[in-house]
């Protein structure tokens, strides 16, 4: 019997996959569960329909993270920090720093934990950071840490 799982059901399949099983498993098991339902025309329709809409939601992700890459590819953030003696910071500058002086400078939310930096940013200086818009799209920026003013 074909059907059409409602979760994930471990040795059988994914939710929203079409699976051929045993009518005894589908009747006894999955059904009386919820877990399955039998895959007439209209359960066949919807499970195209979400694949369809899953897909362009893909789609216009993509798209929106290559425009975010193309504003961002190749800009600068200045940053200030403070600093003891010899140059070297008070603390360091984080990736969730940059985060945010992306989202001020840009309206462009991005999570700390796609900005990745080569090494810890403790002294003055311009620094390569990547930033991991969507799955293998991504901008490269530069990171200006200078002293604040008083």
């Amino acid at each position: 019997m074909k059907v059409v799982l409602l979760q994930d059901v471990k040795g059988t399949g994914k939710k929203g996959e079409l699976v051929n099983v045993s009518d005894g498993y589908a009747r006894n098991f999955l059904m009386p569960r919820k877990l399955a339902k039998e895959a007439d025309a209209q359960a066949i329709n919807e499970l195209k329909n979400a694949e369809q809409s899953r897909l362009h939601k893909i789609a216009v992700e993509t798209e929106q993270a290559k425009a975010s890459a193309k504003m961002l590819e190749g800009q600068t953030l200045v940053m200030t920090a403070k600093a003891g003696q010899g140059g070297r910071l008070f603390g360091s500058v984080t990736s969730k720093e940059v985060a945010n002086e992306i989202k001020q400078k840009f309206s462009l939310a991005v999570d700390k934990r796609k900005v990745v930096l080569e090494s810890d940013i403790k002294a003055f200086g311009t620094y390569k950071c990547e930033v991991k818009l969507y799955t293998g799209i991504s901008a490269n920026i530069n990171v200006k840490v200078v002293e604040e003013t008083k």
